[in-house]
């Protein structure tokens, strides 16, 4: 599934970086550009299908928390990431008290860029495949998807982007997985996709248990908690 983006930045040059950051980005395309809150406004009144809004808080007509105000008035429900040099706590305050998902302190790299959408994705992908009602593990994986891979207490020879991409897979599923199929998804060996998620065993954000199967000593299986 393909989450449609509208990028709402009034500056021309960051306005292109962002788009040219999100068409960089599998299962993501840009829905549109809007260079002021009415803009974005009309935009999100038509009938263009969008998913997430990149909003930046300082925008010439008006403060980006206004426009988020309007569009949950409004009955807009699409999920909104911050993509702001606005450091003041209380704008964040108020941006996580109306929605917003999470939150990209500009300047930033795109592995920065990158590394917030893949977390919005993996939290998409388990709220699209999830049922009518879900229970409490459930909602804990939605809701861990959207915090950040810790990197800085990373043992020796650990990188922080294979970290990040061990965990996505397995927020990104809805059953646990082996070594092997993470290794699978992530493109790389069994014995260093094991080596990441022992680590995210034991350091508690993951859980590992033995999977039993026809025969034979069981392989362990590892999900997110």
């Amino acid at each position: 599934m393909t989450t449609r983006v509208l990028i709402v930045e009034d500056e021309a040059l960051a306005a292109e970086a962002h788009a040219s950051y999100v068409a960089r980005l599998d299962g993501f395309e840009v829905a549109g550009t809007a260079r002021s809150a009415a803009e974005a406004a009309r935009f999100l009144a038509s009938d263009a299908a969008v998913d997430l809004v990149l909003l930046d808080m300082h925008l010439p007509d008006g403060h980006g928390l206004g426009l988020l105000q309007r569009m949950r008035a409004a009955g807009q429900l699409c999920d909104v990431i911050a993509v702001t040099a606005a450091r003041d706590t209380d704008v964040v305050r108020h941006a996580v008290a109306q929605g917003v998902v999470l939150y990209l302190l500009k300047p930033f790299t795109f592995a920065t860029f990158r590394a917030k959408l893949e977390q919005y994705a993996a939290y998409r992908a388990q709220l699209d495949a999830a049922t009518d009602e879900v229970a409490q593990d459930e909602v804990d994986r939605m809701l861990g998807s959207l915090r950040p891979v810790a990197g800085a207490d990373l043992p020796k020879g650990m990188s922080v982007d294979t970290m990040r991409e061990v965990t996505a897979a397995l927020r990104a599923s809805d059953v646990p997985l082996s070594a092997s199929e993470v290794a699978a998804v992530v493109g790389a060996s069994r014995v260093t996709a094991r080596r990441y998620l022992e680590h995210l065993a034991d350091t508690g954000s993951a859980e590992r248990q033995p999977r039993y199967g026809s025969g034979g000593r069981p392989e362990l299986e590892y999900r997110c908690l």
